[in-house]
């Protein structure tokens, strides 16, 4: 476990998400995985929603079971209404209800403007957008049912959107992604605004550059990574740690009068470095 996770996690001995049910989309590999490993090592039982590398899935399954948590795997589309009902439907019979839900399954399809494809555009709206609202509604339609009535959480209930840098930055070929990233900080302050009432807290979390397989790329030489240190003031590239910490907070009740906020986990990456020396 890296140590720096474990003194996040547990706050005077107690782990912070003891004994709440968290489900993490997109949980496989990448930042989810990290993600999953941090609510696990703070005390959550944890659903690990998957598409695809099914094996990926049962690996990281066993990895917290190994540590001693608690976990399963469930497939589902997120773009896909009638597996995302599904998918909490099995949740909620299977662990008895849910307290976490993060919100990061996303993909690319990456081209310029005139060369991207209806599909492509729709591809990566249906999941990185369309499938958080079809997620959030879900969790939250259980968290209403239910209401505050554990003692394992002063809210009804927690969603986390994990977003993107690029809710802000412009990226040119990139079009579709960074209209899906747009769309999603507007989706959870609106959720947050409209669920406060209801005890439910709504947060985003925005990553900059995390070294994951799907950038592998950007950083996979000394060459290309001190390239891409240009973008960030703090001179390092994130991990999936960075972000795990962030979202166990968020999901605790250490953050409890927070909604409605987005995180910026970037090492600095919307300060817009271009500029530190007068553009």
């Amino acid at each position: 476990m890296n140590v720096a996770l474990k003194v996040t996690a547990e706050t005077g001995g107690r782990r912070v998400l003891e004994g709440q049910r968290a489900l993490v989309t997109g949980a496989n590999s990448g930042i989810g995985a990290g993600i999953v490993e941090g609510l696990a090592s703070a005390g959550a039982r944890v659903v690990i929603n998957y598409v695809s590398r099914p094996d990926e899935a049962q690996r990281l399954v066993r990895k917290i079971k190994d540590s001693g948590g608690e976990a399963i795997a469930i497939q589902a589309d997120v773009s896909q209404e009638h597996q995302v009902r599904a998918m909490f439907e099995q949740t909620i019979e299977e662990l008895g209800g849910l307290e976490i839900l993060v919100n990061n399954a996303g993909l690319q399809k990456d081209s310029a403007l005139v060369d991207m494809s209806l599909q492509d555009w729709d591809t990566v709206i249906r999941v990185n957008l369309t499938g958080q609202f079809l997620c959030a509604r879900e969790a939250a339609r259980e968290f209403i049912r239910r209401g505050v009535t554990s003692s394992l959480s002063s809210s009804a209930g927690k969603i986390v959107c994990v977003s993107s840098v690029h809710d802000v930055i412009p990226w040119a070929g990139h079009a579709n992604y960074a209209a899906s990233k747009g769309g999603v900080m507007m989706l959870m302050k609106t959720m947050a605004q409209e669920l406060a009432a209801h005890k439910i807290r709504v947060n985003s979390i925005s990553p900059g550059a995390i070294k994951t397989p799907i950038n592998h790329s950007a950083w996979s030489t000394a060459e290309k990574e001190a390239e891409l240190l240009q973008l960030i003031p703090y001179g390092r590239v994130g991990v999936t740690h960075d972000i795990a910490r962030a979202a166990v907070w968020l999901a605790s009740d250490e953050s409890d009068y927070v909604t409605g906020a987005t995180l910026y986990v970037d090492g600095g990456m919307t300060l817009y470095p271009g500029f530190e020396n007068g553009g």
